[in-house]
């Protein structure tokens, strides 16, 4: 049986109130998350170059302390957490959109709805004070991208997006980590094909981008 998403964010933040606390970012006992950590969440708008004339403003680095609280988040159905990340999408979009920009999310698959019970992207522009549209709809459940090379990544996902109506105005296109950008890529082209002029892309937290050199890898900037 499905609960109403309202419903499951509840029982989420119910559980948490009751099961044994640890921080989110760094696992110390008996508290949701340390100061210390909420520090480490501190806005770090940026913008990064992926996918091939693919420009993205992310809020922090995937990485540390905010990887593991946006894994808490996601995955560990932590949704308070939400409050605490939402100032470093908002600190994006502030960079990104411009005045009147409407604001849309990379959907999620009905999958991941059906295992989390809540939809993470459109809660964190929730939370950033910004209220998201559905203009895109999955044609197909894409497969996983992790260990997937960047060729490999753009076809797991071409044409997999497809516009729910004709938009017009600026659009941002939202997710919340961006690795080597086909995703949010292929979401850009969707729109772009549909007629919106001015697309833009942002997402909560990027990856450090690395390539490889002797087997080994090493990171080349944020």
């Amino acid at each position: 049986m499905a609960f109403p998403v309202p419903i499951t964010s509840a029982l989420h933040d119910a559980l948490t109130f009751w099961l044994p606390l640890a921080c989110a970012g760094c696992g110390d006992p008996d508290v949701f998350l340390c100061d210390g950590c909420r520090g480490d969440l501190t806005p770090r708008p940026s913008r990064q170059e992926r996918d091939p004339g693919l420009s993205v403003v992310c809020g922090l680095p995937f990485e540390g302390v905010p990887a593991r609280v946006i894994r808490a988040f996601k995955e560990e159905g932590r949704t308070a957490l939400a409050r605490d990340l939402a100032p470093a999408l908002a600190a994006a979009l502030a960079v990104s959109a411009p005045p009147g920009a409407r604001v849309t999310t990379v959907p999620s698959s009905r999958a991941a709805f059906r295992r989390r019970g809540y939809r993470p992207v459109e809660m964190l522009v929730r939370r950033a004070g910004r209220r998201p549209e559905r203009l895109l709809r999955l044609r197909r459940a894409p497969g996983d991208q992790r260990g997937l090379g960047d060729r490999a990544r753009r076809e797991n996902v071409r044409d997999v997006f497809a516009v729910r109506a004709v938009v017009s105005g600026p659009v941002v296109v939202v997710d919340d980590v961006v690795t080597t950008g086909a995703t949010l890529a292929e979401a850009v082209r969707a729109l772009r094909a549909a007629g919106v002029a001015d697309v833009r892309a942002v997402a909560l937290a990027h990856t450090p981008r690395r390539r490889s050199l002797g087997g080994e890898w090493e990171v080349i900037g944020t």
